[in-house]
């Protein structure tokens, strides 16, 4: 009934990332020619960091869909593993089968054998990590170690990196200058801005509308955009929050009142309600009536 009510073929806000809905603005765009870019030119490691919320796994999962076809692709979504889980994890994903008990003498260069095989058919394996700030010292120590796996021409092996700003710091550490000084291409996801946010908010919407019948406010538009700090995944919740008030009250329009009690829903976003008053406050006498003022100031 809700996708009925607005003509909504699926969900524009879920928060899984959906990569039909993929809006290109400049950020996102950049970081993805970037790894385009350090892939195509063979370099052994790549690193695209964002906070959280800030729409790296989409990324991911658009680089998984536009070269698996080309290349072979190994994805370890949850690094927190030791450098030997690391080896077992990419092994799996490599389709290789090994007992629990094959030695640490024999894993790294059945891993080798492996890659060379690939290498030959369809050229360097791309190793995705996601979330690899949580990885160990250790195991990073480990993953560059893969990187020395190469043939005469080019390298065995690419790896990508997908990390909140944590590991820029980790990186920082002297122990990791060599991980480090290996990453020749990185690229940061920056929140989005006002503009950018009515782009993504009507990007979304028009994607997944059968008929456009939905309409949202400037005003809910810069609050959403307030409210998130311009973080795509606080956009969503939030704009889900406030289309669900609106079925529920029989509207195909997102106001202020929808905006609002979405924000004061959502534990990230409700510590800064007192400070988003205060900004709706402030700006109420030139853009908003005095009815409008009175029910936004108020507890």
């Amino acid at each position: 009934m809700y996708l009925y009510h607005y003509g909504f073929r699926k969900l524009p806000f879920s928060l899984t990332p959906d990569t039909e809905l993929f809006c290109a603005l400049p950020s996102h765009k950049s970081a993805l020619n970037t790894l385009k870019f350090a892939l195509s030119t063979g370099e052994a490691f790549c690193k695209i960091t964002g906070e959280v919320g800030s729409g790296k796994t989409m990324l991911c999962r658009l680089l998984i869909n536009k070269i698996g076809e080309q290349r072979q692709v190994a994805y370890i979504p949850n690094p927190v593993l030791t450098p030997r889980e690391l080896k077992l994890s990419l092994a799996h994903e490599l389709n290789m089968r090994l007992g629990k008990s094959v030695g640490e003498e024999q894993l790294v260069p059945k891993i080798q054998r492996k890659l060379i095989d690939i290498n030959k058919k369809r050229g360097p394996v791309i190793l995705i990590i996601d979330e690899a700030q949580s990885m160990p010292d250790e195991t990073l120590e480990a993953l560059r170690l893969f990187t020395n796996l190469e043939t005469e021409s080019n390298k065995l092996m690419q790896i990508v990196l997908f990390a909140q700003p944590e590991l820029d710091s980790k990186l920082s550490q002297p122990h990791l200058r060599q991980l480090r000084q290996r990453i020749v291409f990185s690229h940061k996801l920056f929140p989005l801005t006002y503009s950018q946010t009515k782009a993504y908010l009507n990007h979304r919407i028009a994607k997944v509308s059968v008929e456009r019948n939905i309409t949202l406010s400037n005003t809910a538009q810069w609050l959403l955009h307030k409210a998130s700090r311009g973080i795509p995944r606080l956009i969503n919740i939030l704009t889900h929050k406030s289309l669900m008030l609106a079925y529920g009250a029989n509207k195909r329009s997102i106001g202020l009142s929808q905006v609002w009690h979405a924000v004061l829903d959502t534990d990230d976003t409700r510590i800064y309600a007192t400070r988003l008053k205060a900004a709706l406050a402030v700006i109420g006498l030139s853009v908003f009536s005095s009815s409008a003022l009175a029910l936004w100031i108020m507890p």
